[in-house]
């Protein structure tokens, strides 16, 4: 079994992460299940989501990324349907073959109770879903290293997370897909908690502020190219879960 991920632009402008919404949640949710995918997981830039501002925005000029789409299929190249059904959106997207990684997940840590709503409800809080590179020069290896030993544990102590799932892109899928390395959703207990830098990096004076970012900001940098990162807050819908 495998895990695809298509990320999908647009302008981000109000009103249309509604019709976004709608459209993936409906139509576009009926036809992937038709397909009996494994499990499912739609992740939209929403009205409600969108209250929160986004921790890493794109530059004046580039469209954001505004949904994520996530499947499991048994085969990856058995993936036709898929695309079809998500080409009906009308907007410009790119899909992409991860190894998925749940370093948090919902009850793991002291910010969330387990998950007790049903398949298809949209999940409490709030999402950051951002898309990462490795910085030119670093090897893979220490790159792994620097993210997965580092960066996870580092940013878990630092920020009050609610889920933390790591994808690490194996290859694109689809023709001209721009360059990613990793994929990483990050759940927050309400919009106040990406909003306000005190609650951002759990910090009770600006004295503690200060010096929570300055260790984020030497652990992320280790490990990231801050000038490729790009985030955008998204409402988290667990569609079909994995049996």
């Amino acid at each position: 079994m495998e895990k695809l991920i298509y990320l999908l632009w647009g302008d981000g402008a109000a009103g249309s992460g509604e019709a976004i919404r709608s459209r993936l949640l409906g139509e576009t949710t009926r036809r992937l299940l038709d397909m009996n995918v494994r499990a499912l997981g739609i992740n939209v830039h929403d009205a409600e989501a969108a209250l929160a501002p986004s921790p890493a925005p794109p530059p004046e000029g580039e469209l954001p990324h505004v949904a994520e789409v996530s499947v499991w299929v048994d085969c990856y190249e058995r993936r036709d349907g898929v695309e079809a059904a998500l080409s009906e959106l009308g907007l410009r997207s790119a899909g992409y073959l991860v190894v998925e990684s749940i370093y948090d997940d919902y009850g793991t840590t002291a910010h969330a109770e387990p998950r007790d709503w049903e398949d298809g409800a949209r999940s409490p809080g709030v999402l950051t879903v951002a898309l990462i590179h490795r910085p030119e020069g670093l090897g893979y290896a220490e790159w792994i290293r620097r993210w997965h030993g580092t960066q996870s544990p580092v940013s878990g102590e630092l920020q009050p997370r609610t889920r933390y799932v790591r994808n690490e892109v194996v290859r694109p899928l689809t023709e001209n897909a721009p360059e990613i390395h990793g994929i990483v959703e990050e759940g927050w207990p309400s919009i106040g908690h990406v909003a306000d830098p005190m609650l951002f990096f759990n910090a009770s004076s600006p004295e503690e502020l200060n010096a929570n970012v300055s260790r984020m900001v030497e652990s992320v940098n280790a490990c990231l190219d801050l000038g490729r990162l790009r985030s955008s807050t998204m409402s988290e819908y667990l569609v079909k879960s994995l049996m």
